[in-house]
């Protein structure tokens, strides 16, 4: 399947003629009843305030955007693409009919411009929008590249939401829940053993530690030494060779140089990305 770079450059993305197929005109209105949930969203939570304050705003003004969605001419049954806090909050008001646009639109396409819509918007927890990636990626056998440009965000960003997915249940519910952040979460992962993510996770609810400290907590509990000399100010040139190298591998690097020769220290985080970071080095 060919590349569509335009998806992942905002929501006008999801109106233009970007899969070469005729629209409605944006006036046209159906009837709410004939309106059925993208089966592909991946939102499973909506704030019940937040959709009020919609729902008063469109009593008052009406629904500024119209709603995009497919049509199966066979039943006449449209199916949601884009807009559901708006078809939410039309329900809520009792609105009868809404304003839509008809797309054509394949199941990844439909999945790839609800996790657009929601993605620009802030409105997915990190959990739902890892789960949204690992879709596309193994439905759809779309790289971490692929993703990042379809939904506008960096590789580096789509594989870190991903990993996500890797913690513990535990884990996972507490950050669902706005127990912890993902800056916590994401420092949890820096612990190789489930044991060792549930006693941080203890460590960090009970005493209320914030990421920094969590991540002195993670360096402690992996065992790592502290720097010898932590006053030691990083050398400029290094520090601008490790700031060249991150920006252009998009992960973390470390170097150690002295007059006798040094390392050069690359992570990576998964096997997607260590081939990510192989074809730079390589350029293949």
């Amino acid at each position: 399947m060919a590349k569509r770079s335009g998806l992942g450059k905002g929501l006008e993305a999801l109106i233009p003629a970007e899969f070469n197929m005729p629209v409605t005109p944006a006036d046209m209105f159906v009837p709410i009843s004939m309106i059925v949930p993208n089966p592909s969203q991946p939102r499973e939570n909506i704030d019940e305030e937040n959709l009020k304050d919609l729902a008063n705003s469109i009593k008052e003004h009406g629904i500024l955007q119209p709603l995009v969605v497919t049509l199966e001419s066979h039943t006449g049954i449209h199916t949601l693409i884009a807009g559901e806090r708006r078809l939410r909050a039309a329900q809520m008001i009792g609105l009868e009919k809404v304003p839509v646009i008809i797309r054509t639109a394949t199941e990844q396409e439909r999945l790839e411009l609800a996790l657009i819509e929601n993605v620009q918007r802030a409105d997915l927890s990190p959990l739902e929008t890892g789960a949204a990636y690992h879709k596309l990626a193994s439905e759809f056998n779309l790289s971490h590249e692929d993703i990042a440009q379809r939904v506008g965000k960096s590789r580096v960003s789509v594989t870190n939401t991903l990993r996500l997915l890797l913690l513990p249940e535990k884990v996972k519910v507490s950050l669902s829940t706005g127990e912890i952040t993902e800056g916590h979460a994401r420092a949890i992962l820096g612990l190789q053993t489930e044991q060792a993510q549930l006693a941080a996770l203890q460590t960090i609810t009970t005493n209320a530690l914030n990421v920094r400290q969590t991540e002195e907590l993670v360096r402690r509990l992996s065992g790592e030494k502290p720097p010898r000399d932590p006053e030691k100010a990083v050398d400029p040139a290094t520090k601008e060779i490790e700031d060249q190298l991150r920006s252009k591998l998009g992960t973390k690097v470390a170097l150690r140089h002295s007059e006798k020769g040094g390392t050069l220290t690359i992570h990576y985080y998964s096997n997607e990305e260590l081939s990510q970071i192989l074809k730079i080095i390589l350029k293949e």
